[in-house]
């Protein structure tokens, strides 16, 4: 089948499977090009299918069949029915009510370079099921909604065995929970174990193990304290225990994903396990931490309750994620934190939600369900929780949750159980509300007010743009946190969530003596864009009074965007009262290093360039570029010499810790070195800062300054000969070298990387390091010579037949073209369509290259 005869698959079409499975057995005889896989699988009716008989279907793909038989009688070649996909047995050979299919396939791990279903990873053997792979093991209703126990026999030289479950013995391995066929994981290597123990409320002793390569046990410290963090405030916030004896966490270099929660056996790229003070950055540590928690989090919140089918990923991953935010703000800071996720939010989710690709949070169709592992899904998914929480009260929250583990566990759901749970729980409509998932767009809510005699009166009017398939758009429930300020910053009266329901909607609050200031959407109470007509005062009044942490950074992110925007249309110079607003926040020491450092930050390119396209114009890349390097110039005139006392003040004395206090002064001192760099003609603090750093935060914040500023040459070649042999530090060299040199000069640049003995392109993350830093380089992307966008295509050309997910996945860099001029956006198209004539391209690329062009 072409990739683009390709079916689609539609949720309106879902039916039940003919059969339902209780156990599998499976013994694995492993070798690199010719691995065994023997089946044994117990098969019963569906008794709610009363159409039959039916035959039996079983997907597969890449598997080389060696026999088959049902309850124990062989079935001949021509009784099967093999296509590309999987066979078909046909129902008169079928017995009806249940039966044992044994099978036996050969499979080709070390040729499995899509690394999807049993692959190699440097002498490794290693799965990746979900969301398609396990039908490249075996043949199986590889399909979500088909849960069985699981007992696994594994033979081969490896001296480690690993599969899901508790062990029985060396190589032998049982689950006795039922989990569908995209859990199930195998791994098999020369490796080593980190180990400690967990014991549960109940007390229960569980064992831990992380597995790595020989050389990185040092590196596992942090991830096992992470997991047993994770474990413990699952217990105490959503009183869920552990169910296993033995919970496990492998490190692969070579994976698609960050990691997948496969029950009892996690296995995770291992740029989130492996972390040490001189080779993993404080982001890295942060990273390690929430991933490792979203991971174990989901063995309650995706694999005992798991999705029906795939278009209710949202279901696993929105509630999941958003667990991991509630436990990354309770382990830092919660206003650091929501901060960080609406920046990611707007930068990939509201991107995505504005161009060719936007889809619902559960989307109604699709080609292959790869490319649905999207922000829509999972940030904007967990939004859509955020919401649902505080239009229920935590109280409601709770009840709900508890009546959801205890009414859905061990079941494969869908979004309208999840809802049910929440209106029987807190017995409210919530029909409404499901709009949020079948949607697609950012709603857009214009402001305005009125003042009258005491009261206050604020109109909202929701909105919501066309998107693919979805021209007309309904009035969906918005959840409104504001806040009303008087001319001291005190609030009168208790901040109120207004819940908007209607096109256009007024809600009154009275009591005041003056006009109040509104600090409206405060935390970012919904994944909206807000449209209000705020002044320079009333921006600069929030920024300096505002309680909610997050509208108060928001105030100094409207007053740098609105900046930004005129000096890049109309030549505007930056005005004193913004640089006097930033020198205050600098220097306020009552503000958390964290968040002043956040402050300090000024708008991306990409955001820049997304709302000078909302104002009907196309941006200019290199205006963009122009305009954030003098505005960063300026405020760092204007802090002056305040700026080298605030550095030295950051300094964290004693030894390295990944805390989030510490962590917060290294990020305001990173900031601040940035700015100091720019008054210096030799970049002498950053060249200081380099060498003499002891953890990789300082040392990698030094070089990221000097590459920017042109001061880089020596330092990138002593980094790399200082951390050559270390192939996590060494992707982050790759990319900061992308991301961080000058635009005129950054596509010759990854181009010689590009060519670099160590950079392995087969690898996800090595190619991951480069190609995707130089396109989150825009000036340097889009560079009006177009040549950008051709090193781009050719390396996706290249890839695509390799490892078609990554390729599909990457192809996202061009979803943007329309919003450029006609020069820029002809020589996108005209990449796009290169790759979209490539002989055989994937199905992964096809779809998402097709929705890229229109």
């Amino acid at each position: 089948m072409r990739p683009l005869e390709a079916p689609t698959i539609r949720l309106v079409d879902y039916t039940q499977p003919a059969f339902w499975v209780d156990h599998v057995d499976l013994t694995f005889k492993l070798d690199p090009k010719a691995t065994r896989v023997s089946s044994k699988i117990k098969f019963r009716g569906n008794p709610d299918l009363v159409d039959g008989p039916h035959d039996l279907r079983l997907d597969g793909r890449n598997l080389k069949l060696i026999s088959a038989a049902i309850d124990g009688q062989d079935l001949t070649k021509d009784a099967i029915l093999q296509d590309a996909e999987g066979l078909t047995i046909p129902s008169d050979l079928v017995p009806q009510s249940g039966f044992v299919w044994e099978a036996e396939v050969e499979i080709n791990p070390e040729g499995n370079t899509a690394l999807e279903g049993l692959y190699m990873s440097n002498g490794m053997y290693c799965t990746q099921c979900e969301a398609q792979g396990f039908r490249k093991i075996t043949y199986y209703p590889d399909r979500p909604d088909v849960m069985a126990t699981y007992s696994v026999t594994i033979t081969g030289d490896a001296p480690i065995l690993l599969s899901n479950g508790n062990k029985l013995e060396h190589g032998c391995w049982h689950d006795p929970w039922p989990k569908p066929a995209y859990l199930f994981a195998l791994v098999a290597g020369d490796l080593v174990s980190y180990d400690d123990t967990f014991t549960t409320r109940s007390g229960r002793r569980v064992d831990l193990q992380i597995f790595v390569r020989d050389g990185d046990q040092d590196k596992c410290a942090y991830a096992m304290d992470a997991l047993k963090r994770s474990m413990k405030w699952d217990e105490d916030v959503y009183g869920r225990e552990y169910d296993l004896d033995l919970f496990m966490i492998v490190a692969v270099d070579d994976f698609n994903m960050g990691a997948m929660e496969n029950k009892g056996l996690n296995v995770f790229n291992s740029k989130y396990v492996l972390a040490s003070p001189e080779t993993a950055t404080d982001r890295d540590f942060e990273l390690i931490e929430g991933i490792i928690a979203h991971e174990y989090f989901h063995n309650w919140t995706g694999n005992r309750i798991t999705c029906r089918d795939w278009f209710q990923l949202c279901l696993k991953e929105g509630l999941t994620v958003f667990r991991d935010q509630q436990f990354s703000g309770d382990m830092r800071s919660h206003a650091v934190t929501r901060i960080n996720d609406v920046l990611q939010l707007r930068t990939r989710q509201f991107r995505e939600d504005a161009g060719p690709l936007a889809h619902p949070v559960r989307p109604e169709e699709y080609i292959e369900i790869n490319n649905f592992y999207t922000a829509t899904v999972y940030e904007k998914g967990a939004e859509v929780i955020g919401m649902l929480k505080l239009l229920v009260g935590d109280d409601g929250y709770d009840r709900a949750l508890d009546l959801y583990f205890n009414r859905h566990d061990g079941q494969a759901c869908t979004i309208e159980d999840w809802i049910k749970v929440f209106e029987d729980a807190c017995k409210r409509d919530l029909n409404q509300f499901k709009l949020w998932y079948s949607q697609a767009g950012t709603p857009r809510i214009k402001v305005s007010e009125t003042y009258d005699n005491g009261a206050y009166t604020l109109t909202f009017e929701q909105s919501n743009p066309p998107t693919p398939n979805q021209d007309r758009k309904q009035p969906q429930i918005i959840p409104i946190r504001v806040g009303l300020l008087d001319a001291d910053g005190r609030e009168p009266v208790a901040e109120q969530v207004f819940e908007l329901a209607k096109a256009k909607q007024s809600f009154t609050v009275s009591g005041f003596d003056a006009k109040p200031t509104p600090s409206i959407l405060r935390g970012f109470s919904a994944p909206v864009i807000l449209e209000q007509n705020q002044g320079l005062d009333d921006l600069t009044f929030l920024l300096a009074h505002d309680s909610d942490p997050f509208n108060k950074w928001e105030a100094g992110r409207t007053l740098a965007t609105d900046l930004l925007t005129r000096m890049i249309l109309t030549d505007a110079t930056p005005d004193q009262a913004f640089l006097a607003a930033m020198r205050k926040v600098a220097t306020d020491d009552t503000l958390a290093p964290a968040y002043r450092a956040l402050a300090l930050a000024l708008p991306g390119e990409d955001a820049l360039a997304q709302s000078i396209f909302d104002k009907g114009q196309a941006p200019d890349p290199d205006k963009i570029y122009q305009a954030r390097q003098s505005l960063s110039l300026a405020i760092a005139q204007n802090i002056g010499d305040d700026l080298i006392n605030l550095y030295h003040s950051m300094a964290v004395s004693g030894a390295y810790t990944p805390n989030a206090t510490d962590a917060g002064k290294r990020s305001l001192r990173s900031a601040a070195l940035g700015l100091l760099t720019r008054l210096e003609t030799d970049a002498k603090t950053a060249k200081a800062q380099f060498g003499a750093a002891n953890n990789m935060t300082e040392q990698l914040s030094a070089l990221a300054t000097l590459i920017h500023q042109g001061h880089g040459d020596a330092a990138t070649t002593a980094f790399y000969d200082q951390w050559k042999d270390d192939r996590l530090v060494i992707d982050k060299w790759f990319a900061i070298q992308a991301n961080s040199t000058a635009p005129d000069a950054a596509l010759a640049k990854v181009t010689a990387l590009s060519g670099h003995a160590d950079f392995d392109w087969k690898n996800p993350n090595r190619f991951r390091s480069l190609i995707g830093p130089f396109a989150m380089n825009p000036a340097a992307f889009h560079h009006k010579n177009g040549k950008g966008y051709t090193f781009i295509a050719d390396w996706l050309i290249k890839l695509d037949p390799v490892n078609p997910q990554t390729t599909a996945r990457m192809c996202g860099l061009f979803e943007t073209w329309r919003r450029y001029d006609s020069t820029r956006q002809a020589m996108q198209k005209a990449q796009l369509e290169r790759i979209a004539a490539t002989p055989s391209l994937s199905k992964d690329s096809t779809e998402i290259i097709g929705k890229i062009l229109g």
